[in-house]
């Protein structure tokens, strides 16, 4: 059973199919609900509850009230609301890139919100970019101009390995396909990368919830380091890191292989 919710106050949009153990899908930056599991139903199948919704100015949810309420705490008051409405007491929170940000900064902010947590393929490092701010700023440009040929040339897809590049660039392009409002997703450009989650990473180290950390590999993911995966990894108290084999595309990209690790990983967490 699956059902379309909406919250007026904020304008997300989501979905929820499913029952059992509650789950909510938080997705990146210029994705969508639909690219967190990459499609993949398997945990519904499995006895998961499982929610999804679209972030501010993305999809089918609304733009913010300004071209600036993109930071952190705009998003983390959408998530909030979105487990207000839907009443989800104690869920897993599954987020990938902008989502595992968002969910980590719920999570070290009220632990006792959240039973478990998914970070995949995590790239934020404990305080705002200051760095590569330009390149942002070119990829928001591009899409206020709603020219995702520019977009898909300035990502650096076409610099990954080229067996990968073909679906690479035919899954990026589809889901900006899916946006109601790519101005909306240039602003959020513009503010995300500037934006901090949380405060350091010193927190992850007494964080008692379960993580399991999904990794990619730099050369076919390098805008979400190995590395900050790694650090994750080692500093939280009860990760379990997983990423895919050398020469395999990403585990993130695979949504009916990642749902399994995510389904093995909650049934038998550390």
């Amino acid at each position: 059973m699956s059902h379309t919710f909406d919250i007026q106050q904020t304008g997300l949009t989501g979905d929820v199919t499913g029952e059992g153990r509650p789950i909510l899908l938080l997705h990146g930056l210029t994705a969508t609900r639909r690219y967190v599991l990459q499609g993949s139903s398997l945990l519904a199948r499995q006895g998961f509850r499982v929610a999804s919704y679209d972030a501010r100015g993305h999809g089918e949810s609304a733009p913010a009230p300004e071209p600036g309420a993109y930071e952190y705490r705009d998003l983390l008051e959408d998530l909030r609301a979105v487990l207000d409405l839907l009443d989800l007491d104690r869920p897993v929170l599954a987020g990938s890139s902008m989502g595992a940000a968002t969910a980590l900064a719920l999570a070290l902010e009220e632990p006792e919100r959240v039973s478990a947590l998914v970070q995949i393929t995590p790239a934020y490092e404990g305080e705002p970019r200051s760095e590569d701010l330009e390149e942002w700023d070119c990829l928001a440009r591009a899409l206020d101009k709603a020219d995702i040929d520019a977009f898909l040339e300035l990502s650096g897809v076409n610099r990954i390995p080229e067996r990968f590049r073909e679906i690479a660039l035919k899954a990026v392009r589809q889901r900006l396909e899916r946006h109601r409002r790519l101005d909306a997703v240039a602003d959020a450009l513009g503010v995300v990368p500037r934006s901090a989650a949380f405060d350091g990473l010193d927190g992850l180290n007494t964080l008692d919830v379960p993580v399991l950390v999904v990794a990619s590999r730099d050369d076919t993911d390098p805008g979400h380091p190995l590395g900050v995966a790694e650090e994750y990894a080692r500093r939280l108290p009860r990760a379990k890191l997983v990423v895919e084999d050398e020469g395999e595309s990403p585990l993130a990209w695979r949504g009916s292989s990642l749902s399994k690790a995510v389904a093995e990983f909650l049934a038998d967490p550390p």
